[in-house]
């Protein structure tokens, strides 16, 4: 079952979107918003499931589904947490900037409580004030929850997992440092985020979810350029069943909260830093990380971060090339 929330007040419209994104039905009758649809599941799930059913085969109104009319399926969210479950994303970061790699990091994950009370639409420009700031894109893999209680195992965590999207978390990666050096940790150098145009139940994934990882391709363009083409099943230290545990160890967590991946990350063949697509690796899935690949092996990065007018468009495809969540795609806009 494939949901999605169409742009209307700050919470949107509930639509259950068919399996190949072209159709959608109004789920309003049974829930009118995905929120309110997460607070009540185990009573709506079954007749979401029979509408999802019933826009299959066509016996029920549907209208054409345009993602630019979609806002991210959780507008606003009453809680998004973003780990680092790909620890190559963070080993290489360190690297490049002479910092020790803690034994602690490969075992126990790093979280940080980001900004829910806004989120972008998947089509949405990224409003930059100054260019100076660094704007980077992040492709991460989200999942998002049922209530999850205090001190929950790995397993009930799993089994609280409702449904799995893809994100855009923006970085402005030249304002982290001095806000870190705080050591109170982000807040300015991480502005809104946006979310894939659907949110996808794990079922419907089959084979491709697997272990509380998605084994797919996360795709990622920069200006019409390959850019990225890591697979988010590999290389993923912590999978989403642990991710949400470490955030449930002293809380409870309320159903419609956010765990991101953290960047999407691959090792190289060699098991050191990776390629880009040009040289024949599989990129990255965000700025950062080339940039600190160049500065490991040339001493200073040259890929430049986004400035106003450029566009990444972020996915992942089913066997037959078509994206199974939708598509992110955002310019840049001067704010």
């Amino acid at each position: 079952m494939k949901l999605a929330s169409l742009k209307a007040g700050r919470d949107g419209r509930l639509v259950v979107v068919s399996a190949d994104l072209a159709w959608c039905a109004d789920a309003g009758h049974i829930a009118p918003t995905l929120q309110a649809a997460l607070d009540d599941w185990q009573r709506v799930e079954g007749d979401l499931r029979n509408l999802a059913t019933d826009l299959e085969h066509e016996v029920i109104p549907r209208d054409r589904f345009h993602e630019r009319d979609a806002a991210s399926p959780l507008p606003r969210a009453y809680q998004w947490a973003d780990g680092s479950a790909y620890v190559n994303h963070v080993a290489l970061v360190r690297q490049a900037r002479g910092a020790e790699m803690p034994e602690s990091f490969w075992h126990d994950p790093l979280m940080y409580q980001g900004g829910s009370d806004g989120f972008l639409g998947p089509r949405d420009p990224i409003p930059l004030a100054d260019e100076s700031w660094g704007c980077d894109f992040e492709a991460e893999v989200v999942v998002i929850t049922g209530d999850v209680p205090l001190g929950a195992t790995r397993e009930q965590a799993l089994a609280a997992i409702r449904l799995v999207g893809l994100t855009n978390d923006v970085s402005l990666r030249n304002l982290i440092p001095g806000e870190l050096a705080k050591g109170f940790g982000f807040f300015q150098a991480k502005p809104a985020s946006a979310f894939s145009p659907v949110f996808v139940t794990p079922d419907a994934l089959g084979d491709w979810w697997q272990d509380g990882k998605l084994h797919r391709k996360l795709l990622v363009d920069l200006n019409g350029e390959p850019f990225g083409r890591a697979e988010a099943g590999e290389d993923m230290t912590f999978d989403f069943g642990t991710l949400i545990a470490h955030a449930a160890k002293t809380r409870s967590l309320s159903a419609g909260t956010i765990i991101g991946s953290g960047t999407v990350s691959n090792r190289g063949g060699d098991g050191g830093p990776g390629q880009p697509i040009a040289s024949g690796g599989v990129g990255y899935s965000c700025i950062a990380e080339v940039r600190t690949v160049e500065t490991i092996r040339n001493g200073a990065p040259t890929t430049p971060f986004m400035k106003a007018g450029d566009t990444v468009r972020i996915w992942a495809e089913d066997d037959r090339h078509h994206p199974i969540f939708g598509v992110i795609e955002q310019t840049v806009a001067a704010s």
